[in-house]
């Protein structure tokens, strides 16, 4: 498939993607992922190896794009948590380092 990453046109496949990504640790995910193989790897990351183009050259969601239509999982960026909010009591026990729970 022909896209277009950072003004440049490459022909990616799937296989092409799979082979190129062989054997490379995924990096801490703190944005937009792409799942290959059995790994989920950050999407600048994957670029950066397919492209062989440093990663400010191009933006997460051009690669997305191209993972997305190459047939890939792609996820959005993780929503946080929301802060779970301590009782008085459990304040107060965290405050003294004691380890009453809820």
């Amino acid at each position: 498939m022909r896209c277009v990453i950072a003004r440049f046109p490459f022909d990616l496949t799937k296989s092409g993607v799979l082979e190129s990504m062989k054997g490379i640790k995924p990096e801490p995910i703190t944005g937009e992922s792409v799942v290959i193989g059995r790994r989920q790897y950050p999407v600048k990351q994957v670029g950066e190896v397919v492209t062989r183009q440093d990663r400010r050259d191009f933006s997460a969601a051009e690669v997305t794009r191209a993972m997305t239509l190459l047939g890939f999982t792609c996820h959005s960026v993780p929503k946080e948590a929301p802060a779970r909010q301590l009782t008085p009591l459990q304040l107060a026990s965290a405050m003294l380092g004691t380890g009453v729970s809820a």
